[in-house]
């Protein structure tokens, strides 16, 4: 298959359903999905003097180069060091390779449309834009309350892994900021919205709207497949995401009742902002 059909991100605020729909999505037979790459995050530089100087450049930081290497291991193709730019110094390089590694990755299976999905990537639409001037998005955006109580919970279990425990107050400020920004996109071309809600109660005619927007036909294989296909996208050190091993329902949102007490919950939705979707 010489011919790409399709570099898809899905983006959102983390802990509204991305996994579940990645591996809705990861199950067609023309779409491949790898794990969370969060490849375009760390082509910034951690110094602000070393962002604002060599940044400014586009010189490639360290963690840009590791996290192309992270993404051959996590797709067993960690031999494969001729994707690796020999002498690499700025990000354009390495997002022609990650882009090639994906392609190739794609065409080797036979299949025509790959998936990326890091749910912080939202934050750097316009840049993968620039880089990626063909790439389609599909945000999801999922009730505010449940996303908060999600992100507190997975994050206060496991901050190593998440870098660090988020507050009630960080919660809220994360589900806001990537509401507005999905919804700056909403009605851009190559852009979609899902909304998660609508998205369990009804798979099946969300699925068929996003196949239409890919460009290929909904495939049953995409309901009955998709705990298998969740196995090549979760990593063993994600545990908060083992969830998207349970059959699909909306029990999560219980979540916001059971963790927070009556002046938390009062807090946290005054502070929530209105989501405005069609």
């Amino acid at each position: 298959m010489d011919q790409m059909k399709s570099r898809v991100f899905l983006v959102g605020c983390p802990r509204s359903g991305t996994t579940l729909l990645q591996s809705l999505l990861a199950a067609h037979p023309q779409i491949a999905s790898v794990p969370e790459t969060h490849f375009f995050k760390h082509l910034s530089f951690k110094s602000k003097f070393w962002n604002e100087t060599l940044g400014r450049l586009e010189f490639i930081s360290r963690r840009g180069r590791g996290r192309l290497k992270s993404l051959l291991r996590n797709i067993g193709q960690e031999n494969r060091k001729q994707y690796l730019p020999r002498f690499g110094l700025f990000n354009l390089q390495y997002v022609r390779a990650f882009t090639q590694i994906l392609d190739d990755f794609t065409k080797e299976q036979g299949k025509s449309i790959w998936i990326e999905k890091t749910p912080g990537h939202l934050r750097y639409i316009d840049y993968i834009t620039k880089v990626i001037p063909d790439a389609k998005f599909i945000h999801i955006i999922r009730q505010g309350e449940d996303v908060v109580a999600s992100l507190y919970e997975a994050t206060n279990q496991y901050p190593e892994q998440w870098g660090r425990a988020l507050d009630i107050d960080e919660c809220i400020t994360s589900w806001n900021s990537s509401i507005q920004i999905s919804q700056r996109y909403s009605h851009q071309p190559n852009h979609i919205l899902v909304v998660y809600e609508n998205l369990v109660n009804n798979p099946q005619a969300i699925l068929e709207k996003l196949c239409d927007f890919l460009g290929v036909e909904f495939d049953q294989s995409m309901m009955q497949n998709r705990k298998s296909a969740a196995k090549s996208i979760v990593l063993d050190s994600e545990p908060w995401k083992s969830t998207v091993y349970q059959s699909i329902s909306k029990d999560n949102s219980n979540k916001f009742f059971k963790l927070f007490d009556d002046g938390e919950r009062e807090y946290i939705r005054s502070r929530l902002l209105e989501i405005h979707h069609s």
